[in-house]
Parts: structure tokens; C-alpha cells; sequence
């Protein structure tokens, strides 16, 4: 249980007692767990402020979403985005993404995802189809695992060195497993559709990682989790105008 316990710690901040693993990879499995619990309190949010206009639901989880998580994804996408897009050099772009300030490049993927965010969320609480939220805390932390299992970490040494040298195939499947059935549960055919779409996005960026630094950084990890969150987010509303 010691896993359970690193895995709540490490992406929200949840008071869950007990120790930390010696091991993180071990608190690889749970990952699922903790953006399905994460998920399962924003949806409970949502439904306790049914009344409010749905633009201003989506704020309030826009808002419980960053502070739950400590912004920790949203900081690793605004760092590789910076890193990306001012460096030319595979060791200048892990300068950059080490440094703590935000840069232009930054400032703007934290803004375009919030603001993506807003409107896929306002059209999920006007649909009443608040499932793909949780579908998409799930999915977006089992495929930080599955970037985990695909590449090697980019630096020497780091924060989430012991997460992804320790992560193997059978932390892949299961977590993509978990990540599998929720999608089946909570939207059938169409989450299943979901889920694939976010593991093709972060396949893709994974390639894109390998080839500029070589592997993944704990910043890679967190736009992961954004990129594959937001693209779940938005598929429904997207799904639905064409079909319309």
C-alpha cells in the first residue's frame, strides 16, 4: 500500500496516510486510481453547484482541478513548451525546461489549455455527459505510465528518474488495462474511441520527445497528462458537431 500512498502524493494533494514506497515504480499500478478518484470529485463538484450557469461550473473545476493537482502537469507543460520552442540543442532545450521561470512559449500553452478546458467542460456540464471527465483524469495519468514504459529517461538524474527507470511492460498493461475498462464503463463504445485517440496524441509526442531530447523528463510526463486530459476533454464536442 506503500504505492498507493506515493502515487496519491506525488499527483494531488490528497492527504492519504502512510509511507512512501522505497520503490516509485511501484506506485506506478495506481496511477489510474488517482485520476479516477480526482475525476470522481470534480464530476461531484459539478453536481453540487447544478443551478450555476454551466460557463461558471466549469471555472469552479477548472480551478479545484489546478489546485488538487498543485498545477504540477500544467507547470511541466508550460516548461516544455518553453524548452521546445526556445531551444535548438537537445541540451539547451533541458536547460530550458529545467529553469523555474515561465517564458512566452510557456504563458501561452497555459493558456490555451485552460481556455480549451473551459469551453469543452461548459459543453460537457450543458450535455450532462460528465463521464468523459472522470474518463479523462483516468486515461491521462495511465499514459503518463505508458510514456513511462516507451522511452528512456532524457537527463542523468532528476525527479522522476526513479518513476520511469523502474516502469516495465507490466505496469503497461495494467494500467492500460485499467485505463481500458474505465473508458468502457463510463462511455462504452465511444470512451473506448477516446482512449484510443489520446494513446495515438501521446504516441506521436513521445516520438516527437525521442528525437529532440532523447527520452522523457518529468516536465514531458506532466504535458502528457495535459495533452492526452485535454484531448479526451474536447473529443465529445467535436464528435458531436460532426455528427450533427
Amino acid at each position: 500500500m506503500t504505492g498507493l500512498t506515493t502515487a496519491f502524493r506525488t499527483l494531488s494533494i490528497l492527504p492519504i496516510p502512510g509511507s512512501r514506497t522505497d520503490d516509485f515504480a511501484n506506485s506506478l499500478p495506481w496511477f489510474p486510481l488517482v485520476g479516477l478518484l480526482l475525476g470522481a470529485l470534480l464530476v461531484g463538484l459539478a453536481n453540487a453547484c447544478k443551478g450555476a450557469p454551466p460557463d461558471a461550473t466549469a471555472v469552479v473545476l477548472l480551478l479545484a482541478g489546478v489546485v488538487l493537482t498543485r498545477g504540477l502537469h500544467l507547470d511541466g507543460l508550460a516548461d516544455s513548451a518553453d524548452g521546445f520552442g526556445g531551444g535548438y540543442t537537445r541540451e539547451r532545450v533541458l536547460e530550458i525546461m529545467k529553469d523555474s521561470s515561465t517564458g512566452a512559449f510557456g504563458a501561452i500553452a497555459i493558456a490555451l489549455a485552460l481556455l480549451i478546458k473551459w469551453v469543452a467542460l461548459t459543453h460537457l456540464i450543458e450535455s450532462h455527459n460528465l463521464g468523459v471527465v472522470i474518463e479523462a483524469y483516468v486515461a491521462s495519468r495511465a499514459l503518463q505510465v505508458e510514456q513511462m514504459t516507451r522511452l528512456p529517461y532524457a537527463r542523468e538524474a532528476g525527479t522522476a528518474a526513479s518513476f520511469v527507470e523502474g516502469a516495465t511492460v507490466r505496469h503497461r498493461v495494467v494500467v492500460l488495462a485499467s485505463a481500458g475498462l474505465a473508458a468502457i464503463l463510463l462511455k462504452g463504445i465511444a470512451g473506448a474511441f477516446y482512449l484510443a485517440m489520446a494513446w495515438l496524441a501521446v504516441w506521436l509526442f513521445g516520438l516527437y520527445c525521442k528525437k529532440r531530447v532523447g527520452g522523457v523528463t518529468g516536465d514531458l510526463l506532466g504535458a502528457t497528462s495535459e495533452i492526452s486530459e485535454i484531448l479526451i476533454l474536447f473529443l465529445p464536442f467535436f464528435c458531436e458537431a460532426e455528427s450533427g
